[in-house]
């Protein structure tokens, strides 16, 4: 049996640790290697940290930023971003990050991925695919954040393109959740997760503990992501980095 895993989610911007709401209305949290500390001190099990600046400007991974993150951080690290090429998953990898997160680019290079689980193991690669619901079909498409106008791009076909692929996880972020503190898109999830033969991580609208653990309860998903939930103390309220106590972790995981 796979083990359930919580995993926060920081998001950088410019090099500073930002939140969003629907991946926009930045609003600036702090320093990411202290962060980074911290979450090491409240004993997370694994980070996820996305420049999510890199691949909108097409700029190149921030590797001293990333070298310094990486020298701070004491638990498992995934890093996305401006991932374009296989070096620059080697150069990444070689500095301490665990599994790299591939978004925007497997969008337009398709051959990213394989190449990539061939070269570094399956077990590295996360693929990353961000999805909305249209307003007026009611139906999920494909969310490209270079180019944010609609497309026709199914995610379940994407998600299985990904999967044969080889990737070896897959993220999917609900972009109309995220920030909102909602709940996850749960219907959508269980069949996605239910899909597939690899871990899945849910993110986007995590509110509460009980959203999380009734994630796992109702999907197939293995581990819930989330970034607004242990960055601030409640909705509406001022930053304060934290995470579940140990005892509060088993509760929503079993």
């Amino acid at each position: 049996m796979i083990q359930k895993r919580i995993i926060p989610v920081l998001l950088l911007y410019d090099g500073a640790l930002v939140k969003t709401i629907n991946f926009k209305n930045f609003n600036y949290i702090g320093d990411p290697v202290n962060t980074v500390r911290i979450f090491n001190e409240l004993q997370v099990d694994e980070i996820i940290i996305l420049d999510i600046l890199a691949s909108k400007l097409f700029k190149k991974p921030d590797y001293e930023l990333i070298k310094k993150i990486a020298s701070e951080c004491f638990i498992p690290l995934s890093f996305g971003g401006g991932i374009k090429a296989v070096s620059d998953i080697h150069n990444i990898l070689s500095i301490g990050v665990e599994k790299v997160v591939i978004n925007t680019h497997s969008l337009v290079n398709h051959t990213l991925i394989t190449e990539s689980a061939n070269e570094f193991g399956k077990q590295c690669i996360i693929g990353s695919v961000d999805y909305k619901i249209d307003p007026v079909t009611k139906k999920r498409y494909v969310f490209n954040h270079t180019n944010p106008k609609k497309n026709n791009k199914n995610p379940f076909n994407w998600v299985s393109d990904l999967h044969n692929s080889g990737i070896g996880e897959l993220l999917i972020t609900s972009v109309d959740h995220e920030g909102l503190w909602n709940g996850y898109d749960q219907g959508f999830l269980r069949e996605i997760s239910k899909s597939l033969e690899i871990p899945v991580i849910a993110n986007g609208g995590a509110g509460c503990l009980e959203d999380i653990s009734e994630l796992f309860n109702k999907t197939f998903c293995t581990a819930a992501a989330a970034s607004s939930l242990f960055l601030y103390q409640k909705k509406g309220m001022g930053v304060l980095v934290n995470f579940p106590e140990q005892k509060d972790f088993i509760n929503i995981i079993k």
